[in-house]
């Protein structure tokens, strides 16, 4: 009997321990877990892809124009449901283990971004705009929506870091907004009939790009002055970012002939110019690497779901995995910074989970961004 007890005795001791091993490990910002890395050879192209998180739990990537990849290229931050509500993660690129950055209610994984430095992130949660030291976790509120008001979509921090914008609504009417990280109250740049989305600063000039709708793209200086439509081509927008250098915007066009292909485009405000960068196999979701020279994109083909790079120099595609996502328009695919990784998402193994590969035998090594 003695022996049975002490069996008991240490069958207990040993649940109990995993129960607290299991309850520290569950919704506590600092939080360290283990890598979820699975590597495996695509179908279509037995090229290696690594599964960064595992598709158990619900894992997505920041906006396509949010900073969700450090400067030098070692680490990422990301949304995931692993905790039991959406918070915010940081992943070591090196290695795969990942810290819990956040204990938020409600908060946004497309607003998170690295600011410029590197050194703190912003997001919001709820109605609360929130920064957050990348090393000691403190967070301090930076805006609160007020009441009678709403966010709309987007939010983006600037290439000096020094102030994030964002856009709200009442109704059909929205105003631009922008808060300083320092001291300062938060500023109306302008304000428009329709609901403001996806505001962008641009690199190197004092002016925001933002969008109503899929329709078209504006432009509008910090101070307000000459906000004007930008002339794209005909058809709907899609993704649109600016160039690192600010000279140019790039953007897909969906024309409005549905026999033709989507196409990769280039703005050029200063002379109200707009060229075809290159045709592309119906690409849903896209982004360029730092020097522009090479876009990787996501197909909305559903006989050919995949993930491929474009040269702009040759106009050619070449496959890179398949995404095979039920939702294409969410696979989000984007360049490290020094252009030797991709990075997308996508709920083939199950629920939404990161997806990498290395492309250093396509694409040339790039230079950090010294801008933000």
């Amino acid at each position: 009997m003695a022996g049975v007890a002490n069996r008991i005795s240490r069958r207990s001791l040993l649940a109990s321990g995993l129960a607290a091993v299991r309850l520290l490990a569950v919704g506590t910002k600092g939080n360290a877990f283990p890598s979820e890395w699975t590597r495996y050879p695509d179908p279509a192209t037995e090229l290696d892809v690594l599964r960064l998180t595992d598709p158990e739990h619900t894992s997505m990537l920041p906006a396509w124009y949010n900073r969700a990849i450090a400067r030098n290229s070692s680490f990422l931050v990301y949304c995931s449901d692993r905790t039991g509500t959406p918070q915010a993660f940081r992943m070591d690129l090196k290695a795969g283990g990942t810290r819990q950055l956040t204990e938020a209610d409600n908060l946004d994984g497309a607003s998170l971004t690295l600011t410029p430095d590197n050194r703190s992130f912003c997001y919001f949660a709820g109605r609360a705009l929130i920064v957050t030291n990348l090393t000691t976790l403190h967070e301090r509120q930076l805006y609160q929506i007020p009441d009678g008001w709403e966010r709309c979509p987007g939010m983006s921090v600037g290439p000096d870091g020094t102030h994030v914008t964002f856009a709200e609504r009442q109704g059909e009417k929205s105003r631009l907004r922008m808060v300083p990280f320092m001291q300062g109250a938060a500023r109306t740049v302008v304000e428009a009939p329709f609901p403001i989305a996806d505001p962008i600063h641009r690199p190197m000039r004092a002016q925001i790009l933002y969008r109503q709708g899929d329709d078209t793209l504006w432009l509008v200086n910090l101070d307000g002055q000459q906000a004007h439509k930008l002339k794209t081509a005909d058809g709907r927008i899609g993704a649109a970012n600016w160039a690192p250098d600010g000279k140019t915007t790039l953007y897909l066009n969906f024309p409005s002939d549905a026999t033709q292909l989507n196409t990769i485009r280039e703005h050029t405000p200063d002379t109200n110019t707009d060229k075809l960068v290159g045709k592309t196999s119906q690409f849903i979701q896209f982004a360029a690497n730092r020097d522009t020279t090479v876009f990787v994109g996501a197909s909305r083909n559903i006989g050919s779901p995949y993930v491929l790079i474009l040269l702009r120099v040759t106009r050619r595609e070449l496959t890179l995995c398949e995404h095979k996502s039920s939702h294409p328009e969410t696979v989000n695919p984007m360049f490290s910074p020094d252009s030797q990784r991709i990075f997308f998402q996508s709920d083939r193994h199950g629920k939404p989970a990161i997806y990498s590969m290395h492309v250093q035998k396509f694409v040339e090594k790039t230079e950090p961004d010294t801008v933000g």
